[in-house]
């Protein structure tokens, strides 16, 4: 368990490495090139962004509405999931699960997922993580 826990503080520490490395280059670039820097980070700044800001938002609650119908659906997996759920909000659940499954790499979308569903579920650990498998393989 305390391993896990170093791991976990070194990817964490790898990560904010990462991130911080590509703020820095992105200082540089703007030192480097001035206001065409956004060139080098932006793909269509001549384009209509500022007419289509709000679309992602739009396609955002597609995602969240998805979610929420499948959440009351006669899926099995939704069932499931309702039944572990009891009384709490399901539109909460549907929140938490949409932010993960905005996750861009799949083993880290899962174990969201899962920790997701251990946190609103009455449930064990490895019917958490076939719930969540299936959870994933529906929505996506």
């Amino acid at each position: 368990m305390v391993n896990q826990q170093e791991m976990n503080s070194i990817t964490q520490v790898d990560e904010f490495a990462e991130i911080l490395a590509a703020a820095r280059r992105m200082q540089q670039d703007w030192l480097e090139y001035g206001l065409n820097f956004v060139h080098l980070y932006v793909e269509d700044v001549d384009g209509d962004w500022l007419e289509t800001w709000g679309n992602d938002e739009i396609l955002g609650n597609s995602l969240l509405g998805s979610i929420k119908e499948f959440l009351v659906s006669n899926d099995n997996v939704a069932v499931k999931i309702r039944y572990r759920l009891g009384d709490r909000p399901l539109f909460d659940l549907a929140r938490n699960l949409e932010e993960c499954l905005r996750i861009t790499r799949e083993d880290e979308k899962t174990s969201a997922v899962r920790d997701i569903l251990a946190r609103h579920l009455l449930a064990c650990d490895i019917e958490l993580l076939d719930l969540a498998n299936s959870l994933v393989e529906k929505l996506m």
